[in-house]
């Protein structure tokens, strides 16, 4: 089959500009071949590359005493102590999941799980942060039963626990939804693999499942805009297998156990490409493949399509030769296919054979290393502080009934209980009431996991949204107890090209770091996705931050509910921002004006006192959307009873002040905390008490049975 020439159409079609295509001529002194070009295509995109964001990923940190693999490897990993470490990170899936939802979803979820078991990890829990357009667009409801769905299907079949995430429609989402998706592992801290290739001459060995035509140019397709041919994308996603998954992760398992393993590294965007490129790149090495010993499902496929398809539940590997026998026989054990495809070389060299011909020669750190970075120029807009800013004229118990009314403040129970989260028996806090907490086995420690971002608050003004979106996550381990040990984050924006959204994203990465370093929260993994966009129109800038505390004693975790009769302690300022507020968008549809500043000393302060006071607490949660009212009624859904709460104003139930906790405790409990608090100079006082049947904001009230039935039936209803 002859190959395509290489015209200015094909340039293009490949992501590639110009200047680019020029640089591969000057790196090769000759036209590239089809397969080369698109080797450099796979390897260029903005998704493998970073190219337009690795100047400011730099400026994240990265370290910090219990860091042990910090970004640049398949995962971040972080030492939990006794010999332990946990294993996580969060990457996108969100092209795919728009083209296809189910496939999209469920192989996004099955990349996300062997990027943590290709280091030795055996995954604990699963987490998604999912994005949609508004209910009213035709297609929201049909992403969102086939999204998940998808995570159900492919997460419930492998045998992980999905243990918390997040859910939100806004407009801006229509055209391209945000599929993020998380998950951790544990591994021996003397049990680590990673990707980096050693020794010349070293076979480079195949794993798993056999290589078909789907995905062939997946990673080049998340790295552009949509327009009004999406449809034929739809062969670019991938199809995924979660029982070929599962038998994948313990024959890797069992395989590294032998000690054969020298690398490893998971085949995922841009496939056989990527995965070979970055083992030599980090080895310091040149590999050289022979296509024609990969196995395959489908006839005569070219080198091309080898070199991009992204089949799934694929792994890729450096063997020692010596124990190739025991380790072949692992793979035959779980009926996965096993084959050596190349080699380790001493030459800056990706050389790709097939039918006994060179399909492509090229230096191996000119794909990786020194893939084009740019500097792109950026604009910073904020929006500006309201000075007449109109309170809505309603009653407190009204407004909450409204906010409850909402699908983006109302449960999310439809989602999660489709999602199996007690898979491994280790599950002790499940999805909706906060953190997700997992038993490590067989000990007393737990690990804490949470999700957080508001675009809202980031489109207003990046630098205030990418703080407050890592301080709230911070917020949601203390609260159940945890320590914040570190973070992964899953940036998702617009066209970089465009200056106003590459300041989105350098202000955010601001706004992160700078919470990050106060915090102690170090960034040890993640993922970039640019170009969320149709038709020229972007999605709000959404920051994921997925974070992870350690609780060393379960003895010492917040367990809650609160029980009857407990008061109702807020921790924190009084607050009154309404700006950006969860209660203006819903009820005044008003998304002017600039959200609340975040303090990092009294999140730190604050925070360093829930944790020194867990012993006086029944039960504690920190203050995001909604405020104080949706705060302190999402803790009587959890106990379920009512609570009643001090007559206020609006701004004073509703405003999104940073920094805050509602705690409850007895009414003896309380008056220790309240010393503890003052001795401290921490802002603590009783607002409320918990017990009948009444929600009860001042003077308005309505049944809780109510108010209960409003909030768990408003996502399923809208659904319908």
């Amino acid at each position: 089959m002859s190959e395509p020439a290489i015209s200015e159409e094909l340039i293009a079609a490949h992501g590639l500009n110009k200047d680019e295509y020029q640089r591969i001529l000057n790196l090769l002194h000759r036209t590239p071949t089809f397969t080369e070009l698109g080797i450099f295509s796979a390897m260029w995109n903005e998704h493998c590359s970073y190219k337009s964001s690795k100047k400011w990923l730099r400026t994240l940190p990265t370290t910090g005493k219990n860091v042990i693999c910090g970004p640049g490897e398949n995962a971040g990993i972080v030492d939990i102590g006794d010999g332990q470490a946990v294993v996580f990170k969060m990457e996108s899936h969100n092209h795919p999941s728009f083209i296809e939802p189910y496939q999209g979803a469920a192989t996004g979820m099955g990349g996300i799980l062997r990027d943590v078991f290709t280091m030795g990890a055996r995954p604990i829990a699963a987490m998604n942060s999912l994005s949609f357009g508004e209910l009213s667009h035709p297609k929201t409801k049909s992403l969102v039963s086939g999204v998940v769905e998808g995570i159900g299907g492919y997460g419930n079949s492998f045998g992980v626990p999905t243990i918390g995430g997040e859910l939100r429609f806004d407009k801006s989402y229509n055209g391209n939804c945000l599929v993020n998706a998380f998950a951790a592992g544990l591994v021996k801290t003397d049990k680590i693999f990673y990707s980096a290739a050693s020794g010349i001459g070293m076979p480079v060995v195949y794993l798993g499942a056999k290589t078909g035509r789907d995905g062939v140019g997946g990673a080049t397709m998340a790295s552009a805009e949509f327009d009004d041919n999406i449809e034929e994308k739809r062969p670019t996603v991938q199809v995924g297998d979660p029982f070929t998954e599962k038998c994948l992760m313990e024959a890797t398992l069992e395989l590294m156990d032998t000690g054969a393993v020298i690398s490893i590294q998971d085949m995922g965007a841009a496939g056989l490409t990527c995965s070979a490129v970055e083992m030599g790149d980090k080895g310091n090495l040149g590999i050289e493949l022979n296509l024609d010993n990969v196995p395959i499902r489908e006839e005569n496929m070219t080198a091309y399509e080898m070199m991009l398809s992204e089949s799934q539940e694929r792994m890729l590997m450096v063997l020692d030769p010596e124990l190739e026998k025991e380790a072949k026989e692992v793979f035959k054990k779980w009926d996965l296919d096993f084959a050596i495809v190349g080699k380790t070389i001493e030459e800056d060299k990706f050389e790709v054979w097939k039918d006994g011909e060179i399909k492509a020669s090229l230096p191996l750190k000119a794909l990786s290393g020194t893939a084009p970075e740019y500097d792109r120029p950026y604009i910073t807009k904020t929006s500006k502080k309201l000075k007449n800013f109109e309170v809505p004229r309603i009653d407190a118990i009204s407004a909450l009934k409204r906010l409850l009314q909402n699908p983006n403040f109302g449960s999310k129970s439809w989602v999660y209980q489709q999602y199996d989260h007690m898979v491994m028996a280790d599950t002790i806090r499940r999805p909706g009431t906060g953190a997700g907490i997992v038993r490590i086995h067989k000990t007393s420690k737990a690990l804490a996991f949470t999700s957080h971002v508001n675009p809202r608050y980031c489109q207003a003004d990046p630098f205030e949204g990418g703080k407050q979106a890592v301080a709230e996550a911070y917020r949601n381990l203390v609260s159940v107890g945890a320590k914040p040990l570190a973070a992964t984050d899953n940036l998702n924006f617009g066209n970089p090209e465009k200056p106003e959204i590459m300041g989105q994203f350098v202000n955010c990465i601001r706004g992160i770091s700078e919470a990050c370093k106060y915090l102690n929260v170090p960034i040890v993994s993640g993922n970039v996705s640019l170009y969320n966009e149709t038709d020229g129109e972007p999605i709000q800038p959404t920051p994921t931050i997925g974070a992870v505390g350690l609780i060393e004693d379960l003895g010492n975790m917040i367990e809650g509910p609160a029980q009857p009769n407990d008061v109702l302690i807020l921790i924190g300022e009084q607050g009154n921002h309404l700006q950006q507020s969860a209660i203006m968008s819903v009820i005044s549809n008003n998304s002017n004006g600039q959200p609340p500043i975040t303090d990092l000393e009294k999140e730190k302060r604050n925070g360093e006192f829930i944790l020194n006071s867990i012993s006086f607490m029944s039960s504690c949660k920190d203050l995001g959307q909604g405020g104080i009212a949706l705060g302190a009624f999402k803790m009587a859904i959890e106990a379920d009873i009512g609570v009643s709460i001090e007559e206020k104003d609006i701004p004073w139930y509703f405003g999104e002040d940073q920094g805050r906790y509602l705690v409850t405790s007895t009414t003896s409990n309380a008056l220790i905390l309240l010393e503890e608090a003052r001795n401290t100079n921490i802002d603590a006082r009783i607002i409320g008490s918990f017990g009948g049947k009444l929600i009860k904001l001042g003077k308005s009230f309505l049944q809780y049975d109510e108010l209960k039935m409003i909030y768990s039936k408003s996502l399923e209803l809208a659904l319908e």
